[in-house]
Formats: structure tokens, C-alpha cells, sequence
């Protein structure tokens, strides 16, 4: 991109306006041989950050050369599921940034450029990196917030009914969020060295820190919401264990109960059912079979209801 214009990257043309000074935003879709070699001897970048820009999974972190200062910063993917990853190389004319796939943020710093929306700064290779970065920061916000619909969707869900599939999607929320803080936590200590000038940046100034001071404070504030979700993720986690043990433990009461109001049902079955002469030769004929065969049962288990209904066991007022 060339004064606001854009259009597609081609070798000779890139060395002409190299050669000439003019300033430009090159934007790579991963770096391959000839683009590698492109970087190192058109745009004369250090071998040793072509070869970071040529392999991705690097941590976020500012490298500074003699005459261009080499960025890798992360944000987060449309869904949440990891980070995506961007290369920056800014120099004294000329910004490159590589990155693998699409990339939303790039796309709305483009549309910007062309509505001429930039910022009022010295350098416009700085005011691009603010914008490039901030955009990237910016995108940390709506998935944060569809993690805060989700966590309380989970709350909720859990309260009236606890699967073993909500534990599986709050592990994999939380491993979500330690793959932000990750890069969240080292790139807001990145930007407050810019900020506070320990990384000089050419064509640095102090309005232009103004705006990068506003971007420390959004990597703050997303640092400390990270940090909150993981918190009350733990706490969601917490609550699923809960109620699956108090579910439990109203089923091991029911069976108790079961289980109770059956014993003295089985000693009396028992005890009838043994060969003792006065039981066989007095306790005879339909009478005595339904008052005490059935009824001393039924009694038993009246008696054992109403004991636990006292005790508040089914439900009933406890005393």
C-alpha cells in the first residue's frame, strides 16, 4: 500500500520505491523463499528476524536493529480458540507485516487508510504500527464479551440441570483463556516500554507515545478481564462439582430411606418364616396372617415414614 492506495506486491516495483524512499505497507500471507529474500536484500532486514517471520509460534516480543525494530504480537481468533499471530517489521520508510490466513484486523486498518483516517502524528510509519496494533488489541474485546454471555449461560444451565458435557466445554473455555493470557501479559509489558521510551522507536514522539500509552491501558484493562473470566471460570467449575455431589447425595439419601424402611420388613419376614412350634401351632388361619403378617409390616413402615418425616428427611419441618 502506497499513499492509500493498494495493490498487489511486485519485486521490481517494491526495490523502485525502496530505492526511492517512499513510504509503504507491505503486507505478506506467510514468507516463502523468494519474499524471505525480498526482506533480507530489498528491504535489507536482519536475517535473524526474517527467519522469526518465516517460522510462527514465536512468543510476543520487540527486537531492535540498527535501522528497524521487529514486532510479534498475537490476538485473539474469531471464536476464541487460540491466537492468531502477526509479524511487524517497521523501519525509517517502510512497514511489513506478516501474517498467515486472513486477517480481520489488517483488513479494517486498510479500510481506515482509506477513508483517510489517520492519526495526526510525525511519522507515518509509527502512526500505522499504532494503528496495526491497536486494531489487533481491539479484537480481544467482543470475544471477551461473548465469554462473559457464555459463562453466565453455564451458570445458569448448571444450576437447573449439570451434564458431563458443560465440564468438558468450561475445560476448554479456561484453556482458552491461559492461551490469551499468554500473549495478553508479555505484550502489555512490550507496550509499556514503548510507552515510557525504554524501546525507542524511530520517529517516536510524544504525542505518538500518547496513543501508545491508551493502548498499554487497553492490554491492561483485557489483562485484568482475562484474569477475572479464569477466576470465575474456577468458580463456575466449582459450582458443577457441587451440585453433581448434592444430586448425589439426595440419591444415596432416597436409597438409605429404601434401604431402612426394608430392614425391619426383612427381620419380620424372617422371623415368621422360622419352623418354631408355638409359631406353627398358634399362629394360624387369615386372621392372624393379616394382622400380624401384613400388619406388623405395614406398621413398621408408617413408623419409620413418620420418624423421618419428623426429621425432616422427605421434605417435611424438622424438628
Amino acid at each position: 500500500m502506497v499513499d492509500g492506495a493498494a495493490s498487489p506486491a511486485d519485486p521490481d516495483a517494491l526495490r523502485a520505491l525502496v530505492a526511492a524512499g517512499t513510504p509503504l505497507w507491505l503486507d505478506l500471507d506467510g514468507v516463502d523463499d523468494d519474499t524471505a529474500h525480498l526482506l533480507r536484500d530489498t528491504l535489507r532486514f536482519h536475517p535473524l528476524a526474517v527467519e522469526d517471520a518465516e517460522h510462527f509460534g514465536q512468543r510476543p516480543k520487540i527486537d531492535e536493529f540498527d535501522d528497524f525494530t521487529y514486532f510479534v504480537v498475537h490476538g485473539p481468533r474469531a471464536r476464541g480458540e487460540g491466537t492468531d499471530e502477526l509479524h511487524i517489521f517497521v523501519a525509517q520508510t517502510s512497514v511489513v507485516t506478516v501474517h498467515r490466513g486472513p486477517c480481520a484486523a489488517l483488513d479494517e486498518v486498510r479500510h481506515r487508510i482509506e477513508r483517510r483516517h489517520l492519526l495526526d502524528v510525525t511519522s507515518p510509519e509509527v502512526a500505522l504500527l499504532y494503528l496495526i496494533v491497536d486494531s489487533v488489541v481491539d479484537t480481544f474485546f467482543p470475544v471477551l464479551s461473548r465469554f462473559d454471555d457464555r459463562i453466565d449461560e453455564l451458570e445458569d444451565d448448571i444450576l437447573r440441570q449439570p451434564t458431563e458435557q458443560q465440564l468438558g466445554v468450561l475445560f476448554e473455555m479456561k484453556r482458552s483463556l491461559i492461551a490469551m493470557r499468554k500473549v495478553v501479559t508479555p505484550q502489555r509489558d512490550m507496550f509499556a516500554a514503548l510507552a515510557s521510551g525504554v524501546v525507542r522507536l524511530p520517529g517516536m514522539t510524544t504525542e505518538a507515545e500518547r496513543y501508545f500509552r491508551d493502548l498499554y491501558d487497553h492490554l491492561i484493562r483485557i489483562a485484568d478481564v482475562v484474569d477475572s473470566y479464569r477466576d470465575l471460570l474456577s468458580g463456575v467449575m466449582d459450582t458443577h462439582v457441587s451440585t453433581v455431589s448434592n444430586r448425589l447425595n439426595v440419591v444415596m439419601k432416597q436409597l438409605t430411606i429404601i434401604a431402612t424402611i426394608f430392614l425391619p420388613l426383612s427381620y419380620l419376614t424372617g422371623f415368621f418364616g422360622q419352623n418354631f412350634s408355638f409359631l406353627i401351632g398358634h399362629i394360624t388361619g387369615r386372621a392372624p396372617f393379616v394382622f400380624l403378617g401384613l400388619g406388623l409390616e405395614v406398621l413398621a413402615a408408617l413408623v419409620l415414614l413418620y420418624f423421618f418425616r419428623r426429621r425432616g428427611w422427605l421434605g417435611g419441618p424438622t424438628t
